[in-house]
């Protein structure tokens, strides 16, 4: 059995995603707590990289890990040449346009002044509908609109208590987003089999988890 080296991101979704492996029968190696980055298990003939979730596309299409754990955001924003093998339905949450109750997002010819973590994906979204001006962020982005830096924001809302917080409110729905499990290219068409047997264990670890949750 040849070996598989997958990327997970940590943060956020990586203890949904250990249980989901546990319930699949792999994962018990993994200790999010400690600061290690890298854990074995020779059982299973598995290498986990744990690495911030912007990484994980660059070390699969790289060819570094075999396959990775990703919300779908990074995919959009970074645009990697990586196979997108599953959708884990996990992390559930939108990229919504947010902004003061009543902001207009079509302005004519007017720029629309947008403040973003995210610029390949709002241009994308944007583009042939609206001129816009970005100014890109790395945090708090809802602070932007408050003191006058922008007019709106794009980014993730899950349940909307920091939008709320600080009086915003979304304006506009845009893209679904949720975990995934992505492939390098290389790797999918030569180690096709053992992907496909851990994808198949992964399904059924998943809809046990979610049973157990749901019961």
């Amino acid at each position: 059995m040849s070996w598989l080296t997958i990327a997970l991101a940590k943060g956020r979704l990586e203890e949904e995603v250990i249980k989901i492996l546990i319930h699949a029968g792999y994962g018990n190696v993994i200790d999010s707590i400690t600061r290690k980055l890298i854990f074995v298990d020779e059982m299973n003939k598995i290498k986990y990289l744990v690495v911030k979730p912007v990484d994980v596309a660059t070390y699969v299409e790289r060819g570094v890990a075999d396959l990775g754990f990703v919300g779908k955001d990074s995919l959009l924003e970074q645009e990697k040449d990586v196979y997108e093998l599953m959708d884990l339905e996990l992390g559930n949450c939108i990229f919504a346009a947010a902004g003061f109750p009543g902001t207009l997002l079509n302005r004519g010819d007017e720029p629309l002044k947008i403040a973003t973590k995210y610029p390949n994906i709002t241009s994308k979204y944007f583009q042939n509908r609206q001129p816009i001006e970005l100014i890109y962020l790395n945090g708090s982005v809802e602070l932007a609109p408050i003191v006058g830096m922008s007019d709106i924001i794009v980014d993730l809302v899950e349940t909307g208590s920091t939008l709320k917080a600080n009086g915003l409110v979304i304006l506009e729905k845009m893209i679904p987003i949720s975990a995934r499990i992505i492939s390098n290219r290389v790797s999918y068409r030569f180690n096709h089999l053992r992907i496909s047997q851990f994808l198949e264990k992964v399904k059924k670890g998943k809809d046990a988890y979610v049973g157990n949750f749901i019961n």
